[in-house]
C-alpha cells in the first residue's frame, strides 16, 4: 500500500514563502499524474496543482504564477513552492493522485499565512 507524507507546513507571514515536500513509498510515484490539494476550513478540498508522469503542469487561477510544483521521480518525492503567500492560502495540504482513486490520503501539513 502506498503511504503518503506531507512536510514542510508552517506559519508564516503575509508575502512569505513555504516549500512542501510528499514523500510517497511504493513503485506507481512515477507512473501517475500527482497533484498537490488544499482544505481550508469550512470548505471543499480542492486541487491546486498538479504534474503529470511526463511533467505537464496545471495550476489553479488562485496559485498560478506564485506556486510552482515539481517531482522527484527518483526519490519518489514531490514538492510544491509556495511564494507570495496570501492569508486566503491558509488551509492543510495534501498530496494524491491528480485524477483517478486517489491514494489513502496522507496527513496533511498545515499552512498558516497570518501577520
Amino acid at each position: 500500500q502506498v503511504q503518503l507524507v506531507e512536510s514542510g507546513g508552517g506559519l508564516v507571514q503575509p508575502g512569505g514563502s513555504l516549500r512542501l515536500s510528499c514523500a510517497a513509498s511504493g513503485n506507481i510515484f512515477r507512473l501517475v499524474a500527482m497533484g498537490w490539494y488544499r482544505q481550508a476550513p469550512g470548505k471543499q478540498r480542492e486541487l491546486v496543482a498538479s504534474i503529470s508522469s511526463t511533467g505537464r503542469l496545471n495550476y489553479a487561477d488562485s496559485v498560478k504564477g506564485r506556486f510552482t510544483i515539481s517531482r522527484d521521480n527518483a526519490k519518489n518525492t514531490l514538492y510544491l513552492q509556495m511564494n507570495s503567500l496570501k492569508p486566503g492560502d491558509t488551509a492543510l495540504y495534501y498530496c494524491n493522485k491528480a485524477n483517478g482513486t486517489p491514494l489513502v490520503w496522507g496527513q496533511g501539513t498545515q499552512v498558516t499565512v497570518s501577520s
